[in-house]
């Protein structure tokens, strides 16, 4: 990825929970933007190597392999949407229309501050083996979890009106996950714009009347 593509601009690679540090952090940031590129079985060792400015033996003195790498690279991803959405959520109150914008606002924040992140987590999570896949699926299951326990303490008070909660979860889910794709620095409106809009768009989900799903 040249320096002038825009994709990286102005944005983050790594959160601040990243610890690494050195060549592996290098090669974490190397392996974000090439399997972003190009996906993940479009990239060699060489490939990464190269990018890194190390000869490929190197490589296995900081991972054993690339999918390895992948999979560092997704806890990172998915620990911090979860970490970063149970902190929105406790600090929102115990109403649940606060905590639902809470937590679609830091999902859709965290989309728009690490879309590198993002998308490499959410494209290329088939790509580990399965060991790692279901690894990282139970973090991103947790997170799910608690989007799913404020829609139902919401219609269980009588704050929210959910035709099929699954849907309604996997909708909101989607919404900030779309964000990686589509939004950059600079353009028409910021990420806590977005991430406003799209808290209120949620809600909107879930306080009025909805079709029941055939």
């Amino acid at each position: 990825m040249s320096d002038a593509d825009p994709l990286e601009a102005g944005a983050e690679l790594l959160p601040p929970s990243a610890t690494s540090d050195g060549t592996l952090r290098r090669l974490q940031e190397v392996a974000l933007e090439c399997f972003g590129e190009r996906g993940y079985h479009g990239v060699s060792i060489r490939d990464l190597a190269k990018a890194a400015g190390i000869q490929p033996s190197s490589i296995y003195a900081h991972v054993r392999s690339k999918e390895e790498l992948l999979f560092g690279i997704s806890m990172l991803g998915h620990t911090t949407q979860r970490d970063t959405a149970d902190a929105a959520v406790l600090a929102a109150g115990p109403e649940p229309a606060d905590q639902l914008r809470a937590y679609v606002r830091a999902h859709v924040h965290m989309h728009a501050t690490y879309r590198m992140l993002a998308r490499v987590c959410n494209r290329e999570l088939a790509a580990l083996s399965p060991e790692h896949e279901q690894e990282v699926r139970g973090v991103r299951e947790s997170s799910v979890r608690l989007l799913q326990g404020i829609l139902s303490r919401g219609e269980r008070v009588g704050a929210f009106t959910i035709a099929d909660s699954f849907l309604v979860a996997a909708a909101i889910g989607a919404m900030g996950i779309r964000v990686a794709e589509w939004w950059e620095p600079g353009g028409e409106h910021t990420a806590d714009e977005v991430a406003d809009v799209y808290a209120e768009l949620a809600l909107k989900l879930v306080t009025k009347q909805q079709l029941v799903a055939k």
